[in-house]
């Protein structure tokens, strides 16, 4: 296998969201869930996405994970490797995004870096450094209160220089508009000056292919999926990669019971989660039981089971962010969030042994702890659910065929769960 393109994502979802934009672009691409073992059968692709969980932990073993990832890729002939992390750059000042674009951009010898997390197709745009979503700067919107990494100063510029060992300057939209050869010289100018990344703004998707372009003479990139559509249709323009027509999943379906979960506290899947009401039975787990113990999750299970045969269900741990503020205060921050975690894990697992093939899970850290106890260790990418999300289809599993669907809590519109299950057949 020889890539033409290799990808580090720092959570699950997110990497499905990349996986969906460069198939949609016409790359061949397989999700894997860490580093591949060496006997995964892959088929013939262009372009792999390794799956970390690493935007919340120690960001030591956040780099260590990461660059594992890109010597994999590396070592699989990938010449440029794209760092993906969140459209709504979810770090906290000691981290992950700054040591790990540090070390990625020490291991490969880039002298500057290209970041952004726009993607204006799901409304992430970056206009002189500042991150907007939608036509607010992310600092007011409702997604700055992300209960782990909560987003509190819109400005890139300054986010990033609290991470990073580097110096951290701007390319300006003005630059950027004026095509690849303007951002090549601001780059060279801001390498002389001795900076080692630079945030680009992009407003609109022409930006991104302006980035993409110039991203390709470099090693290295960092930014959400947009860069990584950017990046994909510079590489089939200049004839590296032929556009792909063709699914790379199986259309044979699967069938039997299936079930969604829900963990995000987001507001896009709080009314989501309210949608579906009408539609399947929703349980709701009171999250001060699941602190407690392994009760409340074995009193899920058995609800599911006894409806499973009726139809789809849907068991959800998430809350408004006031009552997920309380909820910390009450068992602290980590203890509260893992063991959320976990308690999806076990439901999940007690789905799958109870015969659910079709799984969606919206949330990244829930999507990450399910992911995990189901020990899949890759996916193939299959038709688009939402902007983002698409269908996927499991590989190398030890259980057989399975579909999922792996949703950024900020993903989809009002009906998403409904629509990822019409088309999870």
């Amino acid at each position: 296998m020889t890539l033409k393109l290799g990808c580090i994502a720092d959570d699950y979802t997110g990497a499905s969201d990349l996986a969906n934009t460069l198939t949609r672009q016409g790359l061949r691409t397989v999700q894997t869930i860490g580093v591949p073992s060496d006997d995964l059968a892959l088929p013939e692709v262009d372009a792999v996405v390794v799956s970390l969980k690493s935007r919340s932990i120690e960001a030591g073993l956040a780099v260590q994970r990461s660059r594992a990832a890109e010597a994999w890729l590396r070592g699989r002939g990938a010449d440029h490797v794209l760092f993906k992390i969140c459209s709504t750059f979810d770090s906290t000042d000691a981290g992950n995004i700054g040591p790990v674009m540090d070390a990625l951009r020490a291991d490969c010898g880039d002298s500057i870096v290209l970041v952004t997390p726009a993607f204006p197709e799901t409304g992430r745009t970056v206009y002189m450094g500042n991150l907007f979503v939608g036509s607010v700067p992310l600092n007011e919107s409702p997604l700055k209160d992300h209960p782990l990494n909560p987003m509190h100063d819109s400005n890139l510029v300054r986010v990033l220089t609290r991470q990073s060992r580097n110096r951290i300057a701007l390319v300006a939209l003005a630059d950027v508009a004026r095509g690849p050869d303007a951002v090549r010289a601001r780059l060279a100018d801001l390498a002389a000056q001795g900076f080692g990344a630079a945030i680009a703004d992009a407003v609109f998707d022409r930006d991104l292919e302006t980035i993409g372009q110039v991203a390709l003479d470099h090693r290295l990139s960092v930014g959400a999926s947009g860069i990584g559509l950017g990046v994909a249709r510079a590489l089939v323009a200049s004839g590296r990669v032929k556009a792909n027509t063709d699914s790379t999943t199986a259309e044979a379906p699967i069938g039997g019971p299936a079930a969604c979960l829900a963990g995000s506290c987001s507001q896009a899947t709080l009314q989501q989660i309210a949608s579906a009401e009408a539609v399947m039975a929703v349980l709701h787990l009171d999250p001060d039981q699941v602190v407690a113990g392994k009760e409340e999750a074995r009193r899920a299970l058995s609800w599911a089971r006894d409806r499973l045969k009726q139809g789809p269900v849907l068991i959800a741990s998430s809350s408004t962010p006031d009552q997920v503020a309380a909820l910390q205060a009450r068992h602290g921050r980590d203890a509260a969030g893992h063991a959320i975690e976990q308690a999806m894990a076990d439901i999940a697992e007690g789905l799958v042994q109870a015969g659910v093939r079709r799984l969606v899970v919206a949330g990244g850290e829930t999507s990450g702890a399910v992911v995990d106890r189901l020990r899949i260790p890759g996916f193939l990418v299959g038709a688009e659910i939402a902007a983002g999300v698409p269908v996927l289809r499991a590989v190398g599993t030890s259980g057989g065929d399975m579909l999922l669907a792996l949703k950024s809590g900020n993903f989809g519109g009002a009906e998403f769960f409904s629509d990822a299950l019409a088309l999870m057949r």
